[in-house]
């Protein structure tokens, strides 16, 4: 079984282009920034990160370009995928990427604009001065406010 499952960070926006042909194809890059578990022989607290190479295909690229940008955090799910090419030099280089086959957000994009930390201040001035700001339902859950429905990229 050839199964990833990543949570991280977009280390910068997508790069997305599309294939030749009748029906072009989106095809997004973007590299995830994933942090480390600590060992327990690392006591100097440093932080480490792996960067891994990631590529969607098709709706899941139309997705990464429209949505993601350098620092969303992501969840994704999907396959590693090994290959190699000789470069102009006549060298060969070996690549692994994960092909993506599911991602979503893995924090609210108000957490995302407040550095990474979750608030339940949802205040007029974080969001555009033409949209009104969401209201607590009671529940837990935002209501979406009238108007932006068609901007969900979900249906």
């Amino acid at each position: 079984m050839n199964k990833v499952i990543l949570c991280g960070r977009l280390t910068k926006d997508p790069e997305v282009r599309y294939s030749q042909g009748g029906e072009p194809m989106a095809i997004a890059r973007y590299t995830l920034a994933v942090d480390r578990r600590r060992g327990r022989n690392n006591g100097d607290g440093e932080q480490t990160a792996d960067f891994i190479s990631c590529v969607a295909f098709g709706r899941a690229g139309e997705f990464a370009e429209k949505y993601l940008k350098k620092g969303t955090k992501m969840l994704i799910t999907g396959r590693i995928q090994t290959g190699s090419y000789t470069n102009k030099d006549g060298v060969k280089v070996y690549t692994t990427e994960v092909v993506v086959e599911e991602q979503e957000f893995a924090e609210s994009k108000n957490a995302s604009s407040n550095g990474g930390s979750y608030s339940d201040n949802y205040s007029s001035s974080s969001a555009p001065a033409n949209d009104p700001a969401p209201t607590a339902a009671g529940d837990g859950f935002m209501n979406i406010p009238d108007g932006i429905e068609e901007e969900l990229p979900f249906n």
